[in-house]
This record gives structure tokens, sequence and C-alpha cells, in this order.
């Protein structure tokens, strides 16, 4: 499905019994605290939306893990997915594949068609989005923007399809806007997070969601040199130099870590 127009009125006037929302730290919830320790995150949110849109009855599952690339999350979390039979899936992943040492398109697009068909052989309804320009919140990661724009043109293609429900973050330029992304510039924070939910809420003809959530904020402040030297060089010691250190000894942040919610719970109305 192309950008992130409203669905067709078969999606619009479906009830779901059943989300199970599948990826990385992105699905999890990093960086939106719930303020009870853990993340709460867009797909959170999102089982929110669509639990009051139809009154409840909403069951909800998230097996994402912070750390995890597209062969990880195929091997790890597909099955248990599909055995959950759900009729709603968000499914989004790549990032941690794009900053490795190395990028394999092919291998991405082959192990990505491979969990869209199987959830597209299961009925559900399955979304998926881009990743939008990080230029402006990461200066480094201009060096990795052919990779970006391989892993979204296969994310577009596989989208195209299989009937994957797109929003193609990519094109619109507010999803870049550093305010939007925590202090390690790789998550969102929760206001972030709230606009990925309210556009994939969009996507699927939620009553009451629109466009609004493309629309960019109001222009900022300037900063001066001064004042934008000192956040790189904090960004560096806090965030960059430790990633560094702990990719080069092979580990990652998800190392012995499990799903925050691997069952299937009703998602209650007005609560977190």
């Amino acid at each position: 499905m192309p950008d992130s127009m409203p669905p067709m009125s078969a999606h619009a006037c479906r009830r779901y019994r059943r989300y199970v929302a599948i990826g990385d730290s992105s699905t999890e919830g990093l960086d939106d605290p719930d303020g009870a320790g853990g993340y709460r995150g867009w797909a959170n949110r999102l089982a929110e939306r669509v639990a009051l849109a139809q009154g409840g009855g909403l069951l909800y599952a998230n097996l994402a893990v912070r750390g995890r690339r597209t062969r990880q999350i195929l091997e790890e979390q597909l099955a248990p997915a599909l055995a959950m039979r759900p009729d709603l899936v968000t499914l989004f992943c790549g990032t941690n594949d794009v900053v490795a040492r190395r990028f394999d398109r092919g291998a991405f697009a082959a192990d990505f068609e491979t969990m869209a068909c199987a959830l597209a052989g299961a009925g559900a309804t399955a979304l998926t989005f881009t990743m939008p320009d990080l230029g402006r919140v990461l200066p480094l990661a201009r060096r990795l923007a052919p990779r970006l724009e391989a892993l979204n043109g296969a994310v577009r293609e596989v989208a195209a399809r299989t009937g994957m429900l797109l929003v193609d973050f990519a094109r619109h330029p507010v999803a870049g806007d550093p305010r939007l992304w925590s202090g390690d510039r790789l998550h969102a924070n929760a206001a972030g997070h709230e606009r990925i939910a309210a556009a994939l809420a969009h996507a699927l003809g939620l009553p009451a969601a629109d466009g609004n959530w493309a629309e960019p904020l109001p222009a900022p402040p300037k900063r001066g040199r001064r004042e934008r030297l000192r956040a790189e060089l904090a960004w560096l010691a806090r965030h960059f130099l430790p990633w560094l250190l702990r990719h080069a000894r092979g580990r990652s942040s998800g190392d012995g870590r499990g799903p925050k919610r691997p069952w299937l719970v009703e998602v209650e109305l007005g609560g977190r």
C-alpha cells in the first residue's frame, strides 16, 4: 500500500481480536518510558488506539527484543507470533542490519518477504514502515544513507507484492525532526512514538485517525556553534562510544533479554 493513505474500507471496518508486534528495540518501545521502569512505545500506543476504537476486546502481545537483526526476528519471533493466530501484526526491522559492519540487501529482502508472506498466508493484516532520513538527527548517519535507501526500497517492494500496509516515513520530513528522537539518536522519544502510532492508526483507517501525524513541528530555535559542539561531544561520550565498544566485543543490548509481553493479554481501555 503506497505511503500513508487511508486503507480500503475492508480494513477500516475490520474488528481485531489478536494483535502481535514483532521486531527490535523500536517495537519494544525504546525510548518511551512507561513510568514503571519499562517502555511503552508505539506498539503499545497502537494497541490502545485499536482497543479504544472498537470498544475493547483486543488481546495484545509484543515479542520484540532490542538488538535483534532481521534474521533473528525471523528465527525467534515469527513462529511464536503465528502460533497466537493474530489477525493484526506489525513488523518493523532492519535498523540493526543497516548499522552492522556489512549490510546484505538481498538477504534482508528475502527474510523480510518470508515473514510478510507467512503473515499474509495466516490471514493477518500486517503493517510496516520505512526509516526516515536521519541526517538531521545523526550526522554520522549520512554515511549510511545508501544503506537506508536500499532498506526502504526493499520494504516498499515487499509491501507491494504481499499487500502489507505501508507507512512511508522516508517521504515525510517531519519523521527526521530531531525533536522526535531520544538522546541516543537511534530511537524515537515519547513524542516520536506517538507519531508512529498515529500514522499506523491512520493506515488502518481507525475512527478519528487522520493525517495530522505528518504535520511539521514549529521552527526550532537556532543553536550556536558552541552549543552544537557540546551536544555532539556529550552524545559521543554517553551513547556512541559505549555502543562502538559493545559491538567491537560482539555483544548486543539484547543479550539475555526476552520479549516484554510474550503472551496475549487483553488491552485495558484507558490504561497503559
